[in-house]
């Protein structure tokens, strides 16, 4: 039995991978269509905050994996 702590953490990941194709996607059309403004948002603003939600995920899934271990 899977605890619901790590069904959350699946499903935030999976929308979290969801979301970097969109901005994978995007970063390779505005450089097809050579728009930079879009490149320095997705490089400068978002990456942090794409960094610190990956963090975020990481350590769900390591607080799921022990609780399921303690068990």
């Amino acid at each position: 039995m899977t605890s619901n702590l790590f069904k959350w953490a699946c499903k935030g990941l999976k929308y979290f991978l969801w979301t970097l194709l969109g901005f994978a996607i995007a970063y390779v059309i505005s450089h097809i269509f050579e728009v930079s403004a879009v490149s320095i948002l997705l490089l400068s603003i978002l990456l942090p905050w794409l960094s610190r939600i990956a963090i975020f995920i990481l350590c769900l899934f390591v607080v799921a994996i022990v609780d399921e271990s303690c068990r």
